[in-house]
């Protein structure tokens, strides 16, 4: 089992099996949490699936952000050095354990 957990914006944790070679926004989505709008469908033309990061497991690293994923995260009000568009980020089998956190709306 591969295992996400995200953090809602009422602070509660909920933790479920992820799809390999999903992105996390589309395993999130699919998990129900519609409080992630992801409204371009993970095209990087919005920042609606803006995340935190708040805990990789030890053997994992994150890529760094793209110019145009850096670019859509500057312009949030709401943007900390832990932000991610989770559109961005491929779930694999390093990231079984990671938790985050979905960022207020705009």
């Amino acid at each position: 089992m591969f295992m996400i957990s995200v953090r809602t914006r009422d602070g509660e944790l909920h933790s479920f099996e992820g799809r390999l070679g999903a992105s996390l926004m589309e395993n999130i989505r699919s998990a129900g949490f519609d409080e992630l709008l992801a409204m371009c469908g993970g095209c990087l033309s919005c920042a609606t699936c803006h995340l935190y990061v708040e805990e990789l497991p030890k053997t994992a690293s994150l890529a760094a952000p793209s110019i145009d994923e850096s670019e859509l995260l500057e312009g949030s009000d709401y943007c900390q050095q832990n932000s991610r568009l989770s559109c961005q980020i491929p779930f694999d089998e390093t990231l079984s354990g990671i938790v985050v956190r979905i960022a207020p709306e705009e």
